[in-house]
């Protein structure tokens, strides 16, 4: 396959999940050079479902594009390259997708390697109510807010759009051992609004191994509205440390 540096989509819905999780244990996630980005003491990990429409590499009419749900598990991140700390996220396993040309081209064709699962969506414009099933499992209801809740490390909404609107870089471990693969979100807008969560739940985040008791605590999630976008695929990272390769060689859950 040739690789693609550019794709173009239309995001119809994208929801943030939000997690504080004790800073040592987000650290042991993440190979070097990254570090847990921190609000308030704790470092922010989470979901990303997002659902996608007209995707297609950049200069094709939208007419042309696909479709895809997809999901990541992640953590907020930051790393030196210049004066100032670079933002974005690490993926630490596999993304999920439903679609099969993903799952064939991630990885390959463009950065993110993917798995196949099923993503279940009964939602309107101003609620959610998801399901991802597959070797990660993620249940999710709620309903938009007019405000976060009450114990958020975010202050309000602009706050956590600011944050969020920086983690626009995303990395996770390549086909290649010692290799990361990165992709950087364009989007014409970045509205986040609150969302009132009734149930979440996540396997990832329930592997006790993983986060010990105690280590991980609910903060909030983020309906981000409709708005075009584009993907643009990074130069990949060779890293030669053990956490590098250890990252590269875990196996898709």
């Amino acid at each position: 396959m040739t690789p693609v540096r550019t794709v173009g989509c239309r995001i119809e819905q994208r929801i943030l999940v939000n997690v504080r999780v004790d800073p040592d244990v987000a650290a042991r996630l993440l190979p070097t050079p990254l570090r847990p980005r921190l609000v308030g003491g704790a470092a922010i990990a989470g979901i990303c479902l997002l659902w996608l429409a007209e995707i297609r590499p950049a200069g094709l009419p939208a007419r042309f594009g696909l479709r895809s749900a997809n999901a990541a598990h992640r953590v907020a991140v930051e790393w030196d390259e210049g004066p100032e700390p670079h933002h974005g996220v690490f993926i630490p396993r596999s993304r999920h997708s439903d679609s099969a040309f993903t799952a064939l081209a991630g990885g390959r064709l463009f950065p993110g390697v993917h798995e196949r699962a099923r993503l279940h969506r009964a939602a309107g414009a101003d609620r959610v109510d998801v399901r991802l099933l597959g070797a990660t499992e993620v249940t999710l209801t709620g309903s938009v807010a007019d405000r976060l809740p009450p114990d958020s490390a975010f202050p309000d909404v602009d706050a956590a759009t600011a944050f969020f609107a920086r983690d626009s870089t995303g990395w996770s471990a390549g086909r290649r051992p010692g290799t990361l693969e990165g992709v950087e979100l364009v989007a014409d807008r970045f509205e986040l609004a609150p969302l009132d969560v009734e149930v979440m739940h996540s396997t990832f985040f329930a592997d006790v191994d993983r986060f010990p008791a105690g280590s991980t605590r609910f903060d909030s999630a983020l309906l981000m509205r409709p708005t075009a976008a584009t993907w643009r695929a990074l130069t990949p990272w060779r890293l030669g440390s053990v956490a590098a390769r250890d990252a590269a060689h875990e196996p898709c859950l």
